[in-house]
């Protein structure tokens, strides 16, 4: 299963007598593993304050789905669904894990915290967290070097092996300083929240690092069919758009979701008809997805943006790509203007006499 670590639970088609509907359950657990496991683990986490006892929960949760679902049938909201036994079950670890004071803490946190939403089968009965739980892991008392693996795990649900390849250390390394950094969570009490404003700024590299991680290893996938990688795009994208929404003043955010939306505008171009590699200065244009592009015209509008050369040279070698000759050769004027290093003027404008010619009847 995609999100949902295979250390836990394990999905997968099986039985003779009831196989359409153990089927039918265990695929709509799996889509809501992949759409959905960053968006419950952190809201439980948060409601648990514990990281490993929220993963532990979920887990549990999906796994009375399988049982429960093929008899059943699948529920209106499966989110809400495994929310509500998610819950419950982490109550009685709390219980089973914890005796006295400590566990009548834990338990009346998680009692306030649920207040906060009435359990219902709307698809809003809780918010989103996952931003919250991406600043939580790059809380500074967490070591910096597991801040970005410990937020592929528990926001995307990566599984140990795939973040130990990623950051080349060994799978039970990597286990090990995961396992102690939710341990910190935990003892520190770190808080599921997005932080103040004035704590944004050293915590923000490690939030995009992780982001972009996510999104490079979906990229990875070589023909788009491998549904992790896939989902992994679309939730580094979506994660991008909600930092740009929290953060709309800081360029590193703009910067990071124009590449990937960049990116991924070319994804169809990657590869020929046979499935072969195909580089960027031969991808065929048409098979762009002009929309996504549009972001960089969009952007336009922004004032900040009016005065930042790095943006005009980019908006001129974008547009001069795909044909659109007008829009270049006056994003090369505003770059050249604005270079300040003779070096970079003249290679602007050798660029845009090319422009030029290409365009002329005699180019």
């Amino acid at each position: 299963m995609a999100y949902l670590r295979s250390d836990r639970v394990s999905i997968g088609i099986g039985g003779d007598r009831s196989v359409n509907l153990e089927a039918s359950a265990r695929a709509m657990a799996s889509v809501v593993a992949r759409r959905s496991y960053g968006k419950l683990l952190a809201y439980l986490a948060a409601d648990m304050h514990d990281v490993s006892a929220a993963e532990d929960a979920l887990a549990e949760a999906f796994a009375a789905a399988l049982a429960d679902w093929p008899a059943h049938g699948c529920p209106d909201n499966p989110e809400s669904w495994l929310m509500t036994v998610a819950r419950r079950k982490g109550i009685d670890g709390v219980r089973r894990r914890r005796s006295g004071e400590a566990a009548a803490v834990q338990l009346e946190t998680m009692a306030q915290m649920r207040a906060e939403c009435v359990e219902t089968d709307d698809a809003e009965s809780f918010p989103d967290r996952r931003l919250a739980l991406l600043f939580a892991c790059a809380h500074p008392a967490i070591e910096v070097a597991i801040r970005a693996p410990l937020m592929l795990q528990t926001v995307l649900g990566l599984d140990a092996k795939v973040i130990a390849s990623a950051f080349l250390v060994s799978p039970e390394a990597m286990c090990k300083r995961l396992g102690r950094a939710k341990q910190k969570i935990r003892e520190a009490r770190i808080p599921f929240a997005i932080p103040e404003r004035d704590a944004w700024r050293e915590r923000l590299d490690g939030v995009l690092a992780a982001v972009y991680a996510a999104y490079a290893e979906g990229w990875s996938d070589p023909d788009d069919a491998d549904l992790l990688h896939r989902d992994l795009v679309e939730e580094a994208i979506f994660l991008a758009r909600l930092l740009v929404e929290l953060l709309p003043q800081e360029p590193e955010t703009l910067g990071l979701l124009a590449g990937m939306l960049y990116a991924e505008a070319r994804r169809r171009a990657r590869r020929n008809a046979q499935g072969e590699y195909v580089p960027f200065d031969e991808q065929d244009m048409r098979l762009w997805d002009a929309h996504m592009i549009d972001v960089m015209r969009e952007l336009g509008g922004d004032k900040r943006l009016a005065d930042y050369q790095p943006y005009w040279a980019a908006r001129a070698a974008l547009f001069a790509r795909i044909g659109d000759r007008r829009e270049a050769m006056h994003a090369y004027e505003m770059a050249i203007g604005l270079a300040r290093d003779p070096a970079v003027r003249r290679f602007l404008q050798r660029r845009q006499e090319e422009v030029e010619a290409r365009s002329s009847p005699l180019g």
